[in-house]
């Protein structure tokens, strides 16, 4: 099996590649990055001989096909997700490859979904493309189906994160930024609704070394591909945070001050985007902040009813943010090759990852998920 991995050095690619490398299976891992400095390789990496690494850049359609052509899947790790998932699945389809993505962002979402060169391009010719396979999305959409498998109607999904700045790099700032900035779509009383990002305010308790974190609203696909394919759900909603809690708070203050404005403002005769200023900023934060811990959450909430009683599944995950979200994607991956990925177009997780299957091998690799199931019942008398 040969796989190509788009944005390969960057860590959330090299997360994928590391896992991929180790199995027996595997014959040829290709990174493909803009940037093609071998030192960016970790060891591990870099003395393994699965690996290659060419230069890709992902806004050239014609090299990326020839690149994609020939390998058995294609995992793109190249973010921000709202400005390479369409092109880099594009060229896929076009290659006849199976593709995976870790895309955290929801724009790219309904495009992938609806584009006749993509999804019925890719039903065509026998293809998968499964968006959204890293942590989250990704993991927390199989522990959603996983729950939704054990009761008989599902109608409300709270799906929480957090993530450490300790733990971004590159691109990921760009999302942080950019999913908290416009509407952005909830699913609430059985229909999609767009809320202003960054608000909702709630508190949610994380694993050690995490805690205690306030979460909002953010610019995920869950509440786009969940009711797709859970029947009943009569609400999804999705919140994040950044922490150290200065983090979110300054991020707050520049939302609400304009520094997160995509329009050009003029400065002393030369247009200024704030958003662009901004995010060059957060890239380079001083000497001596508080960073917090090196690790990210999950939660997942998902109640239902199962033989007449209300029931409420919880599940808690923490761990390093690069292998929490490169391992899903190389499960997926793995899945594919062995057939036990057979939708064929474009799919979310929860519409083709069977979770007994998943989240046994993610388990195999380390992960530990915390779980409660609280039953209630009314007695009559």
């Amino acid at each position: 099996m040969q796989a190509i991995v788009i944005g390969g050095l960057g860590g959330m690619g090299q997360g994928v590649a590391r896992d991929l490398i180790k199995q027996e299976k595997i014959t040829k891992v290709t990174l493909g990055d803009i940037i093609t400095d071998p030192e960016r390789m970790q060891a591990k990496l870099r003395a393994s001989d699965k690996i290659s690494l060419i230069k890709i850049d992902v806004n050239d359609h014609n090299g990326l096909v020839e690149a994609i052509k020939g390998n058995d899947v294609v995992v793109n790790c190249a973010g921000p997700f709202y400005k390479t998932a369409v092109a880099v699945a594009r060229a896929a389809v076009e290659a006849k490859v199976n593709y995976i993505d870790i895309c955290d962002d929801y724009e790219a979402v309904p495009i992938l979904f609806s584009s006749t060169d993509i999804d019925k391009a890719a039903k065509e010719a026998g293809v998968t493309v499964l968006t959204g396979m890293g942590s989250d999305p990704g993991t927390n959409n199989v522990l959603v189906k996983w729950y939704v498998n054990k009761l008989d109607s599902v109608d409300e999904i709270h799906l929480f994160w957090v993530v450490s700045i300790a733990e971004l790099h590159g691109a990921a700032w760009d999302h942080s930024l950019h999913m908290v900035t416009g509407k952005l779509p909830q699913y609430i009383d059985g229909k999609l609704e767009y809320v202003e990002g960054g608000t909702g305010e709630e508190t949610a308790q994380f694993l050690e070394p995490l805690g205690t974190c306030v979460v909002r609203y953010v610019g995920h696909p869950q509440p786009i591909t969940i009711p797709r394919y859970i029947e009943g759900v009569k609400k999804v909603i999705i919140k994040g945070a950044l922490i150290p809690s200065w983090v979110d708070e300054l991020i707050k203050e520049q939302k609400d001050t304009g520094f997160l404005n995509s329009e050009p403002v003029d400065l002393k005769g030369t247009q200024v985007v704030p958003y662009d200023l901004t995010l060059k900023l957060w890239g380079d934060i001083p000497k001596g902040r508080d960073n917090g811990p090196q690790s990210s959450g999950l939660k997942v909430i998902v109640k239902g009813e199962r033989d007449g009683k209300r029931v409420t599944y919880t599940a808690d995950m923490a761990g390093r943010m690069a292998p929490g979200t490169g391992l899903p994607a190389s499960i997926a991956a793995l899945m594919m090759d062995d057939g036990q990925v057979t939708v064929k177009g474009v799919v979310a997780p929860e519409g083709c990852i069977d979770p007994e299957i998943f989240l046994a091998e993610l388990v195999k690799r380390g992960a530990r998920i915390h779980q409660s199931e609280t039953v209630e019942s009314l007695v009559t008398l």
